[in-house]
């Protein structure tokens, strides 16, 4: 697996063991927790909370993007998003990332101490890819139909993980060419797709992994997971949340990103352990 350098030197050692993304949403509507965190101080100590419970890394967004949300304007974005980043970025002792498709929000967020974007879009704002040149910073790259409001409306695939895997490395491809050195992908997982797309995606996530760009699986309490089994609220996803994490760092995934550190850290850990694992006395 492939370390990761930020712009300070320092790395995410990928190749040591698999990172847990902590999600801390800044935002009123969000589909995981009503908002629970919306508030600057809330937030801020979810984020500290979570670097105690294992996390590696914090994603902070302040646009909600869970299926038929509306846009968030960019002041907006940033007045809900830069107390939290600056106080995580000088406090939380782990890297912060920042969830947004926007330019000028990720620059204020970089500014206030950010060091990785995290853009659902795939740069799909064309000052994006110049903006992280410029910072040397990685960049996660997800796929997405459409846009959060539209992108459960008329999905259709003919091989989701061709079309998904196709789409990722052709983005990877344009911002290796900007300049941008580090780059993670990630299939998008509840992003335009119904749910035998998501299983299926999960099953073959592997075959993302010979792009040979570190994967991201962002699978925790999605709506495919409540469906599964048996229409559960979100509430009820955490054992179905599990199971989804556990395969998706058994089919290589080098970043899990989760509401629920304290268990999915453990999840991790243990599957990790148990491919790792060498009988005793074994060379």
């Amino acid at each position: 697996m492939k370390d990761v350098r930020l712009s300070d030197g320092s790395l995410l050692a990928l190749s040591q063991r698999v990172h847990v993304m902590g999600i801390v949403n800044v935002t009123p509507d969000s589909f995981s927790d009503g908002g629970r965190f919306f508030d600057a101080s809330s937030a801020i100590d979810h984020g500290l909370e979570m670097v105690e419970e294992g996390a590696d890394i914090l994603d902070v967004g302040a646009e909600s993007t869970r299926p038929g949300a509306s846009p968030v304007q960019a002041d907006e974005e940033e007045r809900r998003l830069l107390p939290v980043v600056s106080v995580l970025a000088e406090k939380a002792r782990v890297p912060v990332s920042v969830d947004t498709t926007k330019a000028s929000v990720a620059r204020a967020a970089l500014d206030a101490g950010a060091t990785i974007v995290n853009d659902i879009t795939a740069g799909a704002d064309p000052q994006m890819f110049g903006l992280i040149a410029e910072r040397r910073v990685p960049v996660v790259l997800m796929h997405m139909r459409g846009e959060p409001r539209t992108m459960q409306t008329s999905v259709v695939y003919s091989d989701v993980v061709a079309e998904v895997r196709s789409f990722l490395e052709q983005r990877a491809a344009a911002a290796r060419a900007a300049g941008i050195e580090e780059i993670l992908i990630d299939p998008g997982f509840g992003f335009g797709k119904l749910r035998e797309h998501n299983l299926v995606l999960l099953g073959r996530l592997r075959e993302f992994t010979t792009l040979g760009y570190p994967v991201v699986a962002g699978t925790s309490r999605k709506t495919f997971i409540g469906a599964t089994l048996g229409d559960l609220p979100v509430d009820e996803r955490l054992e179905g949340t599990a199971a989804t994490v556990s395969l998706a760092v058994a089919n290589g995934a080098a970043v899990v990103r989760v509401h629920d550190v304290r268990a999915m850290r453990r999840v991790v850990d243990m599957v990790s352990a148990v491919m790792e694992a060498k009988e005793p006395g074994a060379q």
